[in-house]
């Protein structure tokens, strides 16, 4: 007669309430102990032909490095590096360097991300241990006050060099541009940053300019495309994309005056339903994306000619 056997599972330890996200935690420790064997085997695999003088195997594997910790969205999961031992005589030894796990991570990349986040939305700095152990656990550790000082610092580092880089080898065939507001870190005012995102001719988007200006003004505008341009962006975009907003278009015509200009979809969109009763802005929306994603000109002036006709009174 069979019986039915039922896994009881470990009382969870540490942060977890519930052994699901205990299961999750051993599940990732598993699948990155194989991809780190997995990376190692391919190491072995190519030296397996090389011996020492007395015939034995070059590589070999003595066990384990000290195990470490990594911070991830689900917890810190404990993992181990293997020990790679090159035998052979020669000046420069054979080393292994997982790509998974570098010799110095200590956070997953999704932590890094996830902390720059918090910050801007008034997590103080003394704060953060205490945020992110309601979050990740008490075992995030290594996040006291002073990490993120440094860490603060590390981040307008990189945003300096981001915003003196050479821009000397790239054409934009495509800008769009926008006024972002938000109130960072409780103020009292709202802050507008100056946005710019710029496609290349293989249709490669990215961020090609921010900084924070005032109320979307000409020269606040006119100062962001000036640093670009002199930083070597001196080939005009072939269009560029954005609101109603009088400042950018005032900016562009007098840094670069050859660039056609075409209004947002988006904001003309919201334009055009905010003057409309909200009972038909549903169906209006969509035929407002008929004209904009017309695969003709034809086609496009039709789906005007039809707008018109059906929403005109």
């Amino acid at each position: 007669m069979r019986t039915n056997t039922i896994t009881q599972l470990p009382d969870p330890q540490g942060f977890s309430p519930d052994p699901l996200t205990d299961l999750l935690r051993s599940g990732a420790q598993r699948l990155i102990e194989q991809a780190v064997e997995a990376e190692l085997a391919v190491l072995l695999e190519a030296y397996a032909s090389e011996k020492t003088d007395d015939g034995r195997a070059r590589l070999v594997r003595p066990g384990h490095l000290p195990e470490r910790e990594i911070l991830t969205g689900i917890g810190a999961v404990p993992v181990k590096v293997p020990r790679l031992r090159d035998r052979g005589d020669g000046a420069e030894k054979v080393r292994f360097t997982s790509a998974i796990l570098p010799p110095y991570l200590r956070k997953a990349k999704s932590i890094e991300e996830l902390l720059p986040w918090l910050y801007l939305k008034g997590i103080s700095t003394g704060d953060f241990q205490e945020a992110l152990a309601a979050l990740l656990g008490p075992n995030a550790a290594g996040l006291s006050s002073t990490t993120i000082s440094r860490l603060k610092a590390d981040w307008w580092d990189e945003y300096d060099r981001w915003q003196r880089r050479d821009l000397s080898t790239r054409r934009f065939v495509y800008i769009w541009a926008d006024g972002v507001y938000f109130r960072p870190r409780m103020a009292e005012e709202k802050q507008c940053v100056l946005v710019l995102i710029g496609a290349d001719e293989w249709g490669r988007k990215e961020i090609i300019g921010l900084a924070d200006g005032y109320r979307e003004s000409t020269q606040s505008w006119r100062e962001l495309l000036l640093d670009l341009q002199r930083r070597g962006l001196t080939h005009a975009p072939d269009l560029a994309i954005g609101d109603g907003a009088l400042g950018f278009w005032h900016a562009l015509r007098e840094v670069f005056g050859a660039t056609q200009e075409q209004r947002c979809w988006f904001h003309k969109t919201g334009n055009v339903l905010n003057a409309m009763p909200k009972s038909v802005q549903a169906k209006a929306k969509g035929h407002l994306h008929d004209i904009w994603q017309a695969e003709t000109r034809v086609d496009a002036e039709a789906a005007f000619d039809f707008f018109v006709a059906t929403y005109g009174v």
